[in-house]
């Protein structure tokens, strides 16, 4: 009988054994299997980070913030009677001449072609 209950009180710690490490398996697995959650919730589909939006009131600030300072700039640069908004670009004017220049170009371009669309046709 002492062989039988060696032998029981054997498998018994065995089996606690097994239990241990089956434990420290779960502990392990459940540590990293949070870790590659939170890697491939991080990361979309085709690799790339995704698209940070941020808190409905931090969009409002820098919403605000960017009207704020696009106000400031058009009071500091006024836009002429209701024309778009230019900043950084200095105003080109055309002189008489170079008008009266581009439209001669322009009016002998227009009577090659026809020139050449009459000589086509015919």
């Amino acid at each position: 009988m002492t062989n039988l209950d060696n032998a029981l009180q054997q498998l018994r710690e065995e089996r606690e054994q097994a239990q241990s490490q089956v434990e420290k398996l779960d502990s392990a697995i459940s540590v990293l299997q949070g870790l590659v959650e939170t890697n491939s919730s991080r990361v979309t589909r085709n690799g790339s980070q995704p698209k940070r939006v941020g808190l409905a009131a931090s969009r409002r600030k820098m919403a605000q913030a960017q009207r704020a300072r696009w106000a400031k700039l058009r009071q500091s640069h006024p836009a002429g009677g209701g024309k778009t908004l230019s900043i950084g670009t200095a105003k080109h004017t055309l002189s008489e001449a170079a008008r009266r220049k581009i439209a001669a170009a322009q009016r002998a371009r227009w009577a090659r072609v026809k020139t050449q669309q009459t000589k086509n046709a015919a």
